[in-house]
């Protein structure tokens, strides 16, 4: 019989099971429900409800449960409960009788599912994080395997500014750092326990709920049981940090799309994480990264979909909000998923340092060194701009770089310029003269490199 059946003369029909039942997905919060139930147990003997034998048998069941679920042995296709707290109940019922009956003294499972979600949302983050320093490990090995690449940097997808390969692997490392900030700033917010809120109006047994966030590794309880039971900001949060660094992923992707295409051919995949073509012998598509461009606007709707569900619920609970899990769970996996083939896609990427100087040296990239030439020779910016402008017209129009053209016809251009603006506009020189911070010359990006390889070793021994 359902938790709720005494209230009912008849059976719920199938159909309403069908929509009603989450068990088919929530089964992923088995170990939180065990957690949470055996911390809420030891909460009900220090009120007075349990004995302490009593609470120790309840473990003792509960872990027999945890430890089967922990081996893959329990078959939760099979069952007919509602959800994962039911479940529970039922088995602890099967197994000790009356005394599984008492668990759920002062506690709902508004209450109950709030804080086995949080839980579930506090581990699953923690993996992400290990997953974004695993691909921040490889970005960096990437870059320092080629840190001497000269790549074409574009604006508008046209070729703007040469800068180093590496440098292009820092900007994307900036990026999941950041990523990482947001599951910290995440985990902190949702870092108390709704254990204890009831349905919504708090409990009527005397449970200490420090004592309760404490044990199960809350910083502390929430304070108003009618947001601790409705809230679901915690899941948001989660599809936002979800959403932001698919976002990023999907950009990294399509850069490594258009450089392995056979218009740039700056690099090679491995075959790990390309596929061919039924028809095409020829081919070698990047499939795994169009699968992570892809899939970000997966997790997008899941955070588009639960805003809208939320956006017009009353206090507190409503039955709308296990719309919550399964576009969480979803998220989670699918951004694990791209963040691990990332790590596969940069170790075996391959890149091709004399098609990227080719193009580096190509589209006149250097113009802007000329305009600067010009201004140390005390000419306006707007006018040294115009006049390098002016010089990339003339080349274009003889097929040549900017570099090549003879000194008389960049002298008809402005009378200051000499031979030695000549070592302003080879491609070393070009990118040496970005040696500021945040640049990139050689030795900026050197350093930056170094700086962020210091900052992966904290991060690790800050997981291990």
């Amino acid at each position: 019989m359902a938790l709720w059946g005494g209230r009912f003369s008849g059976d719920a029909s199938a159909m309403f099971k069908q929509v009603n039942d989450s068990l088919p997905f929530d089964y992923v919060m088995a170990i939180e429900d065990i957690t949470g139930s055996i911390a809420w147990s030891k909460g009900l003997v220090r009120a007075g409800v349990l004995t302490e034998q009593e609470q120790a048998s309840l473990e003792q069941c509960l872990n027999t449960l945890k430890q089967d679920v922990e081996a893959n042995k329990v078959d939760f296709s099979a069952s007919t409960e509602e959800d994962i707290h039911s479940f529970v109940e039922a088995y602890l019922t099967d197994a000790l009788g009356d005394l599984g009956r008492k668990l759920h003294t002062g506690r709902s499972r508004n209450d109950q599912v709030a804080t086995d979600f949080r839980l579930w949302c506090k581990r699953h983050l923690a993996g992400l994080k290990l997953d974004i320093v695993n691909l921040l490990d490889a970005l960096l090995s990437c870059a320092n395997r080629h840190e001497q690449a000269i790549i074409p940097g574009y604006t508008h997808l046209q070729r703007a500014q040469p800068v180093y390969f590496a440098h292009w692997c820092l900007a994307y490392g900036e990026m999941l750092k950041r990523d990482i900030t947001r599951i910290d700033d995440c985990v902190r917010r949702l870092n108390q326990s709704p254990l204890g809120c009831g349905a919504l109006a708090g409990t009527s047994f005397d449970v200490d709920r420090e004592k309760l966030a404490e044990e199960l590794g809350f910083a502390s309880p929430c304070l108003n049981s009618l947001d601790a039971v409705s809230d679901r900001d915690f899941v948001l949060e989660l599809l936002f940090v979800c959403s932001t660094g698919m976002m990023h992923l999907s950009r990294m992707a399509e850069d490594l799309i258009f450089y392995n295409s056979g218009e740039a051919g700056f690099l090679q995949l491995s075959d790990a994480v390309t596929s061919g073509s039924s028809l095409m012998p020829q081919k070698k598509n990047p499939d795994a990264l169009e699968l992570m461009r892809g899939k970000c606007g997966r997790v997008f709707g899941h955070l588009q979909g639960l805003l809208v569900t939320m956006k017009g619920l009353p206090l507190a609970y409503n039955k709308d909000m296990q719309e919550d899990k399964e576009g969480a769970i979803d998220a989670v996996n699918q951004y694990h998923i791209c963040l691990c083939i990332g790590v596969e896609v940069l170790e075996g990427l391959s890149l091709n340092q004399e098609a990227t100087r080719k193009a580096a040296q190509q589209g006149y990239a250097n113009a802007t060194e000329l305009a600067d030439y010009l201004v140390a020779q005390n000419v306006p910016f707007r006018t040294a701009h115009d006049i390098a402008g002016q010089a990339v017209v003339a080349a274009i129009a003889k097929g040549l770089a900017l570099e090549e053209l003879p000194i008389e016809d960049l002298q008809a251009l402005h009378a200051s310029i000499q031979e030695d603006v000549y070592e302003w506009l080879p491609l070393e020189a070009v990118l040496d003269k970005r040696k500021y911070l945040g640049g990139t010359s050689h030795d900026t990006v050197t350093k930056a490199l170094y700086l962020e390889l210091e900052h992966l070793d904290q991060l690790k021994a800050s997981l291990s």
